[in-house]
């Protein structure tokens, strides 16, 4: 299957970008795609970061899953990048497990905030079927609007839980 790829331009400087999808308590905010993020306690400094997410789906069903940041980089240009791999051993959970990147470059006086990622489903060839034509689409979807969130967040000061009250009582 082909990887997501989702990218924005953000009128924000590269720091603030990263302050607000690095921490957990920021990132939950905008994104469509996760309820809870956990960051799990480290041994050592060097150690990487494992985290535990959940999605709530309503009807009280929770779908959660674990994570690992597996590298973060700020570089002398300003850019800067994170990887993670994350998974999950929830039965209702398509994905099985899979990795990502976001790429921070600064462009202007902000952001181009971009992300690929990709991942393997369960469940064999039903599982690959149910994600070619709803959960990879819909995931695209989620993925997309959530950076617009960020982005909307970030330029006009309109929190993401404002954003969706808007968007849904548009539709």
């Amino acid at each position: 299957m082909k990887a997501l790829y989702i990218e924005t331009y953000i009128d924000a400087p590269v720091a603030k970008v990263w302050a607000h999808t690095q921490e957990p308590e920021q990132h939950v905010q905008w994104d469509l795609r996760f309820s809870e993020i956990t960051y799990l306690p480290k041994s050592t400094k060097e150690e990487t970061q494992r985290f535990r997410y959940a999605t709530r789906l309503g009807f009280g069903l929770e779908v959660s899953g674990w994570g690992e940041t597996v590298g973060k980089k700020q570089r002398p240009d300003g850019s800067a990048s994170s990887a993670l791999t994350f998974g999950s051993e929830h039965p209702l959970a398509l994905i099985k497990e899979g990795s990502g990147y976001w790429k921070y470059l600064p462009e202007g006086n902000g952001t181009r905030f971009i992300t690929g990622y990709n991942y393997t489903p369960r469940y064999g060839a039903i599982g690959g079927v149910i994600d070619r034509f709803i959960f990879r689409p819909l995931m695209s979807w989620a993925t997309a609007w959530s950076f617009d969130c960020l982005r909307i967040w970030l330029e006009k000061g309109i929190t993401p839980a404002i954003s969706l009250r808007l968007a849904l009582t548009h539709s």
